[in-house]
């Protein structure tokens, strides 16, 4: 017997829910599914954008939060990238770019897959991919 599994949905720890909200929301395009309270000061949010889903929840409780992140565990977040399927990399590249995100321009990597790499607010890497046999811009 296996697990029928249907689905990822990982938890990103966050400095600032109403920063990463705008940048997954607004500016990637994610819709909200569920929010563990009204408007953008939440602790937590589930957001989806077609198969994709990710969780963000607050990485200090109330009264807790330092003025700014502490710089270790942002190093930390390079640790962790989330890779989503995206067939238009230069789109979004120049989107991205234009939104002001850090972004690296798209490549083929060694084993095929043409990716577009760039981080979120808190440091979490961010993998837009393609197979590169499917994509007519290589580099």
């Amino acid at each position: 017997m296996t697990i029928a599994i249907r689905g990822l949905c990982p938890l990103l720890q966050v400095f600032d829910m109403p920063t990463s909200l705008r940048f997954y929301r607004d500016v990637l395009g994610f819709a909200e599914v569920q929010k563990s309270g009204q408007g953008d000061e939440v602790h937590w949010a589930w957001l989806r954008h077609a198969d994709a889903d990710v969780m963000l929840n607050t990485a200090y409780d109330d009264g807790e939060r330092p003025p700014t992140p502490d710089g270790p565990r942002v190093a930390s977040h390079a640790d962790t990238c989330l890779f989503m399927g995206c067939e238009d990399l230069e789109g979004a590249y120049a989107y991205l770019v234009a939104q002001g995100v850090n972004a690296q321009p798209p490549k083929v990597a060694p084993y095929g897959m043409r990716q577009l790499y760039a981080t979120d607010p808190d440091g979490y890497g961010l993998c837009f991919q393609w197979p590169a046999e499917q994509t007519s811009q290589r580099s």
